[in-house]
């Protein structure tokens, strides 16, 4: 085993990248490795900061453009699925999940509206261009319908490229700065991406994409849903090349290994927060933070050639749970 971490190790240190991050007029940061962009922290179009697009290690798009473009032949639905984000359904009763957008017009989505917060980006504690990857520390005010703080996050974004590969570490500190904080348990909530239309499992109902599921248990597809693992894989085929995003849970991240809440039209999202909301079997996993405690989330977007094997994610993972 360490022989092969160590050889999987060098391999992915074999190109090493050129990194630059440069800061937008409207106070996100776009990352670039060898000139080329790699991701765009976008702080001012939705109700939380999202990275997109996202681009993998051929250069393909790793993101669903809609909602922030209509790009024919895409899903267009739900549009609170802004490339990679986190969110939560409710956190003191506060919703960071949705979006205006995402509800129609009825009596039930009034009341829902009604609950509607922020996750408000305030500053970059760092924003750093080195030898070998990009950083980004982005502190996230977490903000109730009338503005007022309920929630800090302190969330590191570090981005890497080897051979073959691309990734993004999600270091998240959410911490109750202003008092006690209830996380329910909530199907809807964690950290996603949303993953081209033409790699999902399902496209619409009846209509097969190029996508498939797999976790670290060897669950597929819409079996994997709401199951705890590692890791978990959804790979396809985008714009005629296979390619594929794991994200990895590491051992030191909150309600290790988490649950998955994957979905084959291509949400694809780490939900630690959902216990009995995956599964009716299972214990309420709401919780409370008193004032000054935090919970910690740590994910790595993986992103590879081919399938899982290919992509050799599960000598990925194991250099990540190392680290």
């Amino acid at each position: 085993m360490k022989l092969l971490l160590a050889s999987f190790l060098l391999t992915s240190l074999a190109s090493a990248a050129q990194f630059s991050v440069e800061k937008t007029a409207t106070g996100g940061a776009i990352v670039k490795v060898d000139g080329q962009v790699f991701a765009e922290y976008v702080v001012d179009q939705a109700n939380k900061p999202y990275l997109a697009p996202v681009f993998g290690p051929t250069g393909k798009q790793m993101t669903r453009n809609y909602p922030m473009a209509n790009v024919e032949g895409e899903q267009h639905d739900h549009p609170h699925h802004r490339g990679i984000c986190f969110g939560h359904e409710g956190i003191n009763g506060i919703e960071s999940w949705a979006e205006r957008a995402t509800f129609g017009e009825s009596a039930k989505t009034a009341d829902r509206v009604k609950s509607l917060g922020s996750e408000k980006h305030r500053e970059f504690k760092t924003l750093e261009a080195k030898p070998d990857s990009a950083v980004l520390v982005s502190i996230i005010d977490y903000l109730d319908p009338s503005g007022k703080k309920y929630l800090e996050e302190e969330r590191t974004m570090i981005f890497t490229a080897g051979e073959g590969t691309r990734s993004i570490e999600m270091k998240q500190i959410l911490l109750a700065t202003e008092g006690p904080v209830n996380f329910e348990d909530k199907k809807d909530a964690g950290l996603s991406i949303r993953v081209p239309t033409e790699m999902a499992v399902e496209i619409e109902k009846n209509k097969k994409g190029s996508g498939h599921i797999i976790s670290s248990e060897g669950l597929t597809d819409a079996d994997a849903w709401g199951k705890r693992a590692k890791w978990c894989d959804y790979y396809g085929t985008v714009g005629g090349e296979k390619l594929g995003v794991a994200m990895l849970n590491h051992p030191s991240s909150f309600r290790f290994p988490t649950p998955w809440h994957v979905r084959t039209y291509g949400l694809f999202t780490a939900n630690p927060f959902g216990t009995k909301a995956l599964d009716k079997n299972a214990p309420d996993g709401a919780y409370e933070l008193k004032k000054g405690e935090y919970t910690l989330l740590r994910h790595l977007f993986y992103f590879h050639k081919g399938d899982e094997k290919e992509g050799k994610v599960a000598e990925a993972y194991e250099a990540f749970a190392k680290q």
